[in-house]
C-alpha cells in the first residue's frame, strides 16, 4: 500500500489525517515485513540449489560402476603395497636379528655365516631368538673357523726363542719405516 493513496482516500468529504495515515502506514508495514518472513531465505536457499546443480553436472556422463571398479583397483594396489613394505621392514628386522647374533657369537664374517643358515626357516620359526642361537651353535661345531676361538691362548713359556729381537714399533709401523728407508731399531 502506498502512502500516496491513503492521502487520496477521503471519508465523506474529508481527508484521512496524518497521524491515521501514520498508523495504518505501520500497520501495513508489520505486515508486509511477517509475510516476508518466510521467504527471507529465498536467495540463500536459490544459491544452494545453483552450486547443488552445478555439482551434479560434474558427475554428469561419468560411470559409477567404473569408478567403483578404479576404488577397488586402487585399495587391492595400496594394500599390496602396505603388504611388500610390511615384508621389507620384516626382513631387515629379522637381518639385524641374524647380525647381533653372529656378533655375539663371535662370528667372524657375518655374510659367510648368514650364507649357511637355512634364513627361511628360521623365519618362519615362532621362537626366531632361540632358533637363531642354536642353529649358530650348531653351526659353530661343524665349522669352528668361522668364528673367534673361546678358549684364551697359551700363556708365554720363557726360553723357547725368538726370530727377530723385539722392537718398540709394531710390526705393521716398522714395515712402513723400512719402506720408507728408516731404521725402526734407531732412535
Amino acid at each position: 500500500m502506498k502512502r500516496e493513496f491513503l492521502e487520496n482516500l477521503k471519508i465523506g468529504d474529508q481527508a484521512l489525517g496524518k497521524d491515521l495515515i501514520d498508523t495504518i502506514m505501520a500497520e501495513n508495514g508489520r505486515d508486509i515485513e511477517s509475510a516476508k518472513k518466510p521467504f527471507a531465505d529465498y536467495e540463500a536457499i536459490k544459491e544452494q540449489l545453483k552450486t547443488a546443480q552445478d555439482g551434479l553436472k560434474a558427475f554428469e556422463g561419468v560411470d559409477v560402476k567404473d569408478l567403483q571398479d578404479k576404488i577397488k583397483t586402487l585399495n587391492t594396489q595400496l594394500s599390496t603395497k602396505d603388504k611388500e613394505w610390511q615384508d621389507k621392514l620384516n626382513g631387515m628386522a629379522f637381518d639385524g636379528k641374524i647380525k647381533e647374533a653372529i656378533t655375539a657369537a663371535k662370528g667372524r664374517n657375518a655374510k659367510a655365516i648368514s650364507a649357511l643358515l637355512d634364513v627361511e626357516k628360521l623365519k618362519k620359526s615362532t621362537n626366531q631368538d632361540a632358533d637363531i642361537k642354536d642353529a649358530l651353535e650348531a653351526l659353530k661345531k661343524d665349522n669352528a673357523y668361522l668364528f673367534e676361538d673361546d678358549s684364551t691362548p697359551p700363556p708365554y713359556a720363557g726360553g723357547t726363542g725368538r726370530s727377530t729381537p723385539p722392537s718398540k714399533y709394531d710390526a705393521e709401523t716398522a714395515k712402513i719405516m723400512a719402506a720408507a728407508g728408516l731404521d725402526p731399531e734407531k732412535d
